[in-house]
């Protein structure tokens, strides 16, 4: 496979808003060290994440190209990838960093084969977010049929596949979701309860949701939002509950006292994606399920939108500005 010397990215040289993603289109293109792959990307993911780190959130050094995720064809390979069965004009996933680029050289233990019939939209748009979700509801919290779930942001890219997955696993779900739009599309998915937080009765959801529950609370909650949701997160879950925090889309949670957990014996938990995934066979087992759940269309994605790589600064405007249902897509081959 011809490899150029240059490439289109977006590279991130200091932390702040959208307009600190520069794009450059004579990016050197990586080559691939022991243990890596490099991969032409096809289709990156855009992710919450991504914010994250371009915000100084979570720190990281700089510069950088952001993106946790991209599927392509792999173009070349390192020193000491032989173990994971991958070659030249494969078509694969990985994840990593550096998906906001037509090249990546990213680590062969976290690249996957796709099966066949799985196009790189479909595989981008449900993978992290997919691979998330599924370690969400199956050993942070393992989901029973029975159980009632609060689902926050239950229309966003994780929580659109969530709420799927907690449908199959037999959950009462209750989805908080923004405008009838998202509202719409949340109960479609098989929320037994939605509330628009929006609107002037969801302002008070945390009563909502007890007065839905009977005054019992919820056994599970899974809040991606943080700061403008956990009190009433601790609120609403049950005596002996579990309230899992997994993300931070409206700032991060302050500094817990552990005594607000002793009234009701609340667990809690604060888990990344990586932790579930540390090993190959972890890595392979996850993707395999989700892989699998995908072709029984037991999940189904939702694409927002695509972006072009010059398009990056409003794709990230838009995730922010919570105009989005579903992924956020980057066609990296223009």
């Amino acid at each position: 496979m011809s490899i150029p010397q240059v490439q289109r990215a977006v590279v991130v040289t200091k932390t702040g808003g959208p307009e600190v993603l520069e794009y450059r289109t004579d990016h050197p293109v990586p080559t691939p060290t022991d243990g890596q792959v490099l991969v032409k990307n096809e289709i990156a993911g855009i992710n919450y994440i991504d914010t994250y780190f371009r915000t100084g959130l979570y720190p990281s050094p700089k510069p950088e190209i952001l993106g946790r995720e991209a599927a392509g064809v792999v173009a070349a390979l390192g020193r000491g990838t032989e173990e994971y069965n991958l070659s030249v004009g494969d078509r694969v996933i990985w994840l990593a960093n550096a998906g906001y680029a037509e090249y990546s050289a990213v680590p062969a233990s976290k690249t996957l084969k796709l099966p066949d019939n799985l196009p790189f939209e479909d595989a981008t748009a449900s993978f992290m977010s997919g691979l998330t979700v599924l370690a969400l509801a199956t050993e942070t919290y393992s989901v029973k049929p029975g159980d009632w779930v609060l689902l926050h942001a239950a229309a966003g890219g994780a929580g659109f596949l969530m709420m799927q997955l907690l449908k199959h696993l037999g959950a009462h779900i209750i989805g908080t979701a923004g405008g009838p739009e998202k509202m719409a599309l949340v109960k479609s998915l098989g929320a037994d309860h939605v509330i628009d937080y929006r609107s002037e009765e969801g302002k008070d959801w945390a009563a909502t949701v007890m007065q839905i529950t009977g005054g019992k609370g919820v056994d599970v909650v899974y809040d991606s939002v943080g700061k403008d949701t956990w009190e009433g997160s601790l609120a609403v879950v049950k005596r002996k509950g579990t309230v899992v925090w997994f993300g931070n889309s409206s700032g991060p949670i302050p500094q817990l006292p552990l005594n607000r957990l002793s009234p009701k014996c609340v667990k809690i938990a604060r888990p990344t994606l990586f932790g579930y995934i540390a090993t190959r066979d972890e890595f392979e087992e996850y993707a395999n399920k989700l892989f699998g759940l995908l072709a029984a269309g037991t999940l189904k994605v939702s694409i927002h939108g695509y972006y072009s790589l010059s398009q990056l600064q409003q794709a990230h405007i838009d995730l922010e500005g919570r105009k989005t249902t579903g992924k956020l897509l980057i066609r990296v081959s223009e």
